[in-house]
């Protein structure tokens, strides 16, 4: 890629922003969304025959890493796990009591925490749970994430024994300096193992994490990490910026604020990664995902049907997902709802025989036009003018004029191409595509105060 940006170009559109996970995005959900709220959402759901997706949030590590802005809780203790297995399984038939059991699902995701932090018997179960709740269709996308530093060959055999086709394998970075900065010590030898069982074991989709922005990051250091991953050849790479938000992480505190890559700095950082990976065979896929060519998220990106929910970048999502689990969120009949993320008051309420909502919203008309126009944006990089939008088939360029106006004013420093039919997003553009989907947003736009630009940086 040739593509010149300049350090004052990323000064200028270096703001905080959302990355867009959902629209609107979760500060906007209130806490006057309740369980009652939750269950009529349900209800709808039931009324129709769509598959729906699944996610299971699996909070237990072995120990916190500092880096880490998941949520997460650690403990050495099996039987803490089986309490919230417990748990998850009643939440499970209090929510297909509304909505019946044997409801196909089309995706499936187990996420953390750590969810191979499970043993064989509590990975058994909580499958059982699930296939007995639920029909996983044999097309299904079966996925989870996994540690490397805890895993192994035959824990990596198991999963894909129970279903598992899809796999993600977190390293973050291999620079011992850095592991130690960020308390995650990985040697490269783990990643093999676990990288060469799945493969073994057949996995269709092998996926890695990586992150920049860590303390003591180097362009000579993330060059090694790269060329590490490039060497394993796993079918897709995502490469995540770290956000350093020590007050509402505490574990970060314990990261050197001094050491952090900042910046034009950390840009360069994720211009690294995208001109080395893309430089042997991968293609940059959304805001910070690459994909072997071959591979399904690559072509759906070629040919503009792109999609993304919660659970990341897919090709073909259900309509309606459902969260189980403490701080796990639901995306269904044009609502979103979350659990409590606080494990006491979860499992309290699990007990207590009530569905732990504690926050939500019901999307108006102007949401869901909106957030069809920004995740189109997100994943396809384009404004396309005929674009049919939900819930009634409006055009695109009908509804939203005046945020395509601002959009198109983004020419001028070269981010987007104003064509006959749409708004196309450049090259020097996708760097700043949370910049652009912002202009879509009519929350920033009420806002007091705006963050006006907000990049991968």
């Amino acid at each position: 890629m040739t593509i010149e940006i300049s350090h004052a170009t990323i000064d200028r559109y270096n703001r905080p922003g959302p990355r867009y996970t959902s629209y609107p995005t979760v500060p906007h959900w209130s806490a006057s969304f309740t369980a009652a709220d939750y269950l009529d959402a349900l209800r709808d759901v039931a009324a129709t025959d769509d598959p729906i997706s699944v996610y299971v949030h699996l909070p237990f590590c072995a120990e916190r890493c500092a880096y880490c802005g998941c949520n997460a809780t650690s403990t050495k203790r099996a039987d803490v796990v089986d309490h919230y297995l417990d748990r998850i399984e009643r939440e499970l038939a209090m929510v297909t009591a509304v909505l019946n059991r044997g409801r196909r699902v089309t995706q499936l995701h187990w996420g953390g925490g750590t969810p191979n932090f499970l043993d064989e018997a509590q990975t058994r179960r909580l499958m059982g749970m699930l296939r007995a709740a639920f029909t996983i269709d044999p097309e299904a996308e079966v996925a989870l994430e996994v540690d490397p530093r805890i895993g192994s060959r035959e824990q990596v055999f198991l999963f894909r024994e129970l279903g598992f086709n899809r796999i993600s394998f977190g390293v973050q970075d291999i620079a011992e300096e850095v592991q130690i900065a960020i308390g995650r010590i990985q040697p490269l030898s783990q990643t093999e193992t676990v990288v060469t069982a799945a493969r073994d074991a057949g996995f269709t989709s092998i996926n890695i994490d990586l992150v920049y922005g860590l303390p003591y990051q180097t362009p000579a250091s993330f060059a090694a990490t790269l060329q590490a991953m490039i060497d394993l050849r796993p079918d897709r790479i995502a490469c995540f910026s770290y956000a350093h938000l020590p007050q509402a992480r505490p574990n970060q505190k314990r990261v050197d604020a001094r050491q952090l890559p900042t910046g034009y700095e950390k840009f360069q950082l994720f211009r690294q990664a995208i001109d080395t990976l893309t430089a042997v065979g991968y293609e940059w896929i959304g805001m910070d995902h690459f994909a072997l060519a071959d591979d399904e998220l690559a072509i759906a990106a070629r040919e503009r049907r792109l999609q993304r929910n919660f659970m990341g970048y897919t090709v073909l999502p259900a309509p309606h997902q459902i969260g189980f689990g403490m701080s796990a969120i639901g995306d269904m009949a044009g609502r979103y709802a979350q659990n409590d993320s606080h494990l006491g008051h979860y499992q309290r309420a699990i007990d207590a025989g009530q569905l732990p909502i504690t926050r939500g919203m019901r999307l108006s008309d102007d949401d869901i036009r909106r957030r069809k126009a920004i995740m189109h944006l997100m994943c396809n990089l384009e404004v396309p003018f005929d674009l049919s939008l939900p819930p009634d088939g409006q055009r695109l360029g009908d509804v939203f004029a005046s945020e395509i106006e601002r959009i198109a004013a983004y020419a001028d420093d070269g981010l987007v191409e104003v064509e006959p039919r749409r708004l196309r997003v450049t090259e020097r553009g996708r760097f700043f595509i949370r910049n652009l989907a912002m202009e879509l947003d009519r929350y920033l736009q009420q806002a007091s105060e705006r963050p006006l630009f907000s990049s991968t940086v």
